[in-house]
């Protein structure tokens, strides 16, 4: 937890962004029966009934400090597609930074070794030598700030039936270019004395 919130005390720099990371799945279920339009004095009405066309996988990236964000939409979430994920981090969004620093869950795919599965040694060293991996506490996905995004997210932008990854692309490209126009970024305050203070009881107790 202290690593994570020592990581947001730094500045902005261009040269070492940080970057939170964070995943999530949306199910894609089209209707059945088109929903009834909004009437006057009425809301639209929906059917209860569904059809389960399977699930999109998300991955958010997120620079708290110049407000920018990313999601990219896979059919999988597995250890291949996190590091071909972080491949783009690097070669294409900061593409000219010395040193990312990311900070993510503590998922066994969260992993240098992702990158040689995916990648010969030579290109997965590469990208390991951009990148400054950091992660969250078992129960303390709270500290990342992907997680904020992804609750906006999901309320701005998939909080309804979708049925397809098409549209869910279209859709989630669509807010991903607003948000990042209105360059929303984070103003984190909690600090490590913060921490102290606070969460005591997560600390170890030393008896003399």
């Amino acid at each position: 937890m202290e690593d994570v919130l020592e990581v947001y005390k730094r500045p902005y720099s261009e040269a070492n962004p940080v970057v939170c990371m964070d995943e999530s799945s949306k199910q894609l279920i089209e209707e059945t029966r088109m929903p009834e339009p909004v009437k006057p004095g009425q809301p639209q009405k929906v059917d209860y009934e569904y059809q389960r066309n399977g699930v999109a996988h998300l991955f958010m990236f997120f620079a708290p400090l110049s407000g920018w964000r990313h999601v990219e939409v896979t059919d999988h979430h597995a250890k291949i597609d996190w590091a071909h994920c972080m491949k783009d981090l690097v070669d294409v969004h900061f593409p000219h930074a010395e040193k990312i620093t990311v900070v993510m869950d503590n998922l066994n795919t969260h992993r240098a070794a992702s990158l040689y599965a995916a990648f010969p040694p030579q290109e997965a060293r590469r990208l390991l030598s951009r990148l400054e991996l950091h992660y969250t506490p078992k129960h303390g996905s709270w500290l990342n700030m992907a997680e904020m995004e992804f609750s906006v997210l999901m309320r701005q932008c998939l909080d309804r039936r979708i049925p397809d990854k098409d549209t869910i692309k279209r859709e989630v490209a669509a807010w991903e270019a607003t948000r990042n126009m209105k360059s929303s970024p984070v103003n984190w305050r909690f600090t490590v004395q913060d921490a102290r203070v606070k969460l005591k009881k997560l600390y170890p107790v030393i008896l003399n």
